[in-house]
């Protein structure tokens, strides 16, 4: 793997990742979304205009655009993996960010995905 492409799918996994954070944040500030066919509209128009929704969603559009540059250098069988970076940066963030649990079970869980990605990219 080259240092562009592997620079292109952590980019994309980072931004991926902080979308994911960012949309957690907008949901805080809106509380439980609950769509029903009477209230859809509302719901999606308080959406549309939280900070956090569209912060994450632009984040969403720039890593879908730089996943795009990544594969087109990486094959999809190693880039695909390298996604489950994004569970272990979103761990880690959510403890500090949000004040999640982050017990030894899921610590054995990261330790797995990073040496399996590590495994991966090494081939």
């Amino acid at each position: 793997m080259t240092l562009s492409g592997f620079s292109f799918l952590m980019a994309g996994v980072l931004l991926n990742a902080v979308a994911q954070l960012l949309l957690k944040a907008g949901t805080n500030v809106l509380g439980v979304i609950t769509l029903t066919r009477a209230n859809w509209t509302s719901e999606f128009g308080r959406m549309a205009v939280e900070p956090h929704f569209i912060a994450g969603t632009a984040c969403y559009v720039v890593s879908l655009v730089v996943w795009i540059l990544g594969l087109s250098r990486v094959p999809v069988s190693v880039a695909y993996p390298m996604l489950s970076i994004g569970y272990v940066v979103n761990a880690i963030a959510a403890y500090y960010l949000f004040g999640e649990a982050l017990t030894v079970t899921r610590w054995t869980g990261i330790a797995f995905i990073v040496l399996g990605v590590w495994l991966v990219a090494r081939t």
